[in-house]
């Protein structure tokens, strides 16, 4: 599968495809060394700019070196991840043309008080933020009002279908 780097309207830079993908094919592997959650929190505290994607319960990450990491999220995606045998995979969640910016919903769920998490992604049906809904719940029964999320620029974690996450600073 040919994929490369490029200007993207998201954010910065995303990745493309330059050949067509079929419903259901893997896209890419999100690799990377593996360290712990709190090895992350240690090296990236001060960084305004990770790629780490965490594993099963979130307790392990992939600090991300690979195609994969300048994958955006889209509040409608075109792709998901899923998590087999400690690999973490983007597989397309439909038809994607040549061309196409690879997306996949970001679905965060950790982050301190004061991030809103921002969504940039432009769908039509665009939450406004990359945090997951029962997140955006959450963080609204706490704050005790119904509007504005609220969290930490500390990281933005994925959760994908089967329920692993992944930690990924705003770029933004």
């Amino acid at each position: 599968m040919a994929l490369m780097i490029r200007s993207s309207a998201i954010h910065a830079a995303g990745c493309y495809t330059t050949t067509a993908i079929r419903k259901g094919a893997r896209v890419a592997e999100y690799t990377g060394h593996l360290i712990t959650k709190e090895e992350a929190d240690r090296r990236y505290d001060d960084s305004l700019l990770t790629y780490l994607f965490g594993l099963g319960d979130g307790a392990m990450v992939i600090d991300g070196h690979s195609m994969a990491m300048f994958i955006n999220h889209s509040c409608q995606a075109n792709c998901e991840t899923e998590e087999i045998d400690g690999h973490v995979w983007i597989t397309a969640l439909r038809h994607i043309a040549p061309g196409e910016e690879i997306t996949y919903d970001y679905c965060l769920y950790d982050g301190g008080d004061d991030d809103e998490a921002i969504c940039n992604c432009g769908a039509k049906k665009c939450r406004g933020t990359m945090y997951s809904a029962a997140e955006v719940k959450s963080r609204k029964a706490k704050a005790g009002t119904p509007g504005k999320t609220q969290g930490k620029t500390q990281g933005k974690r994925r959760n994908n279908k089967s329920g692993s996450a992944s930690r990924k600073k705003h770029k933004r």
